[in-house]
C-alpha cells in the first residue's frame, strides 16, 4: 500500500497506483499471475507490473544470481515507459526509507540481504543514477530518493 500511496503522491494515475499495489506479484508469486492482473486491471497495469519485476523464479523456484539480476534490472529501467519508471522509483523509495528506519532502530538490516552492506548500497546508488538519467530535471521523486539513499549510505558506513 505504501508504494501505491507514493505513486499517487508523486503524480501517478489510477493504473499506476494499482500497479504499485501489485508491483511484486510476479516476482513473488510467479508469472502465471500476469494473466489475472491483465484480465482484472488491464494490459497497462500488467505491463507496469512486468516492468517492475526484476526476475521470477524458474521451475525449481530459483532466481538468477543477485548481482546479475540487479544489473539486468538497472539496464531494463533504461527502456521502460515513464509510467513504469515512476512505479519502480516509488518502490525503491519505499524500500530505501524502510532500510533507513530499520538502521535507525538499531537493526542489522544488511544481514537480511544477499548482497550485504556494500552490495545493497551499490544497488541503491546505481538505481538513483539510472532514475536520474530518465526523470526530467529536478523531479521531486529523485530528491526524496537521493535523500533516503544518502541516509542509508551514511548509516551503513557508521561505526556499529
Amino acid at each position: 500500500m505504501s508504494v501505491s500511496a507514493l505513486v499517487m503522491e508523486f503524480g501517478g494515475d489510477e493504473d499506476q497506483a494499482i500497479a504499485g499495489l501489485l508491483h511484486d506479484a510476479l516476482e513473488d508469486c510467479g508469472l502465471e499471475h500476469e494473466k489475472v492482473i491483465s484480465a482484472n486491471w488491464g494490459e497497462r497495469v500488467a505491463q507496469i507490473v512486468r516492468d517492475c519485476t526484476d526476475g521470477v523464479p524458474d521451475s525449481e523456484g530459483k532466481k538468477l544470481e543477485w548481482h546479475t539480476r540487479k544489473q539486468r534490472y538497472l539496464e531494463h529501467l533504461g527502456q521502460v515507459s515513464s509510467d513504469s519508471l515512476l512505479v519502480s522509483a516509488c518502490d525503491k523509495l519505499h524500500n530505501a526509507r524502510t532500510i533507513v528506519a530499520d538502521l535507525c532502530s538499531g537493526h542489522d538490516v544488511f544481514a537480511r540481504f544477499k548482497a550485504g552492506r556494500s552490495g545493497t548500497v551499490w544497488y541503491y546508488k546505481s538505481l538513483l543514477e539510472t532514475f536520474a538519467e530518465r526523470f526530467p530535471g529536478t523531479s521531486p521523486i529523485l530528491s526524496e530518493l537521493a535523500r533516503s539513499i544518502g541516509a542509508m549510505e551514511q548509516l551503513a558506513t557508521a561505526p556499529v
